[in-house]
């Protein structure tokens, strides 16, 4: 059963969703934290330094460009990430942000929050 929604996952995105006529796709719910600004300059798994100040994310499967919705379910606010590196690698974190993308999402006080993500279709034009 696991193995099949790997397959058709991996067929819906060999052709660019918004070519399927696909807005976006539920990648989960779960807690979403940040990276600490100590880490700037440092490589991330793609090869580029991390800047906080950027709207980054670490997943541990989606492609090094996927652009992921965030959504904080406890205020609403949403932001949009392009993930650069591997992770998060906290027990139960399904996403690891930047201090900008934190700061957005009105989780940066707080460190973590209870987020939904949501693959961003690529753009066909």
């Amino acid at each position: 059963m696991k193995t099949q929604r790997y397959l058709l996952l991996a067929a819906l995105l060999a052709t660019p969703l918004a070519a399927q006529g696909i807005a976006e796709i539920d990648m989960g719910s779960g807690h979403a934290s940040y990276y600490s600004n100590e880490l700037a300059g440092r490589r991330t798994a793609s090869g580029e330094p991390f800047n906080p100040a950027d709207m980054t994310a670490a997943h541990r499967t989606a492609a090094f460009g996927t652009r992921i919705k965030v959504t904080h379910l406890g205020n609403g606010r949403e932001v949009i990430v392009r993930v650069n590196d591997r992770g998060p690698w906290g027990r139960g974190r399904i996403i690891d942000l930047s201090y900008a993308a934190a700061k957005e999402l009105g989780m940066h006080r707080s460190g973590t929050a209870q987020v939904r993500l949501t693959l961003v279709p690529e753009s066909t034009e």
